[in-house]
């Protein structure tokens, strides 16, 4: 298998052992965005709306980075440490995501990565 590591200054750098992104073929595995601060590697703020509008701001910058944007993705993956903000997260996404929309798989979770309240994972795939 013939794969590509993806990076970009334009998002925060992974915090742990793995890549932002992996590019194989046209198919392009996009590890989970927080809402940080690709500079100063923070969250942007602790309001969830500004969080949540980051993390995609984040997996557009990578997407882009590997030859895409948010119009290739087929699936989307959001992590939320309050599922009563879903109603929230739908709003943001409608605006951030072109249609036809992704599939997607919504998950409640105890805690994230530097005290987040959100973050979204994503697969592309690039026109060929």
């Amino acid at each position: 298998m013939n794969k590509t590591i993806v990076t970009t200054a334009d998002a925060p750098p992974a915090i742990g052992p793995y890549s932002q992104a992996v590019k194989t073929g046209l198919v392009v595995f996009l590890s989970g965005q927080l809402g940080l601060d690709p500079q100063t590697k923070e969250l942007v703020s602790q309001d969830f709306e500004a969080q949540v509008r980051q993390s995609f701001k984040n997996l557009a910058a990578v997407a882009l980075a590997s030859g895409g944007t948010l119009a290739d993705a087929v699936k989307l993956t959001l992590f939320l440490t309050d599922l009563a903000k879903f109603a929230k997260v739908n709003e943001i996404m409608a605006e951030v995501m072109p249609q036809p929309y992704p599939a997607r798989s919504t998950i409640g979770v105890a805690s994230l990565p530097k005290g987040a309240q959100f973050e979204v994972e994503a697969v592309l795939v690039l026109r060929g």
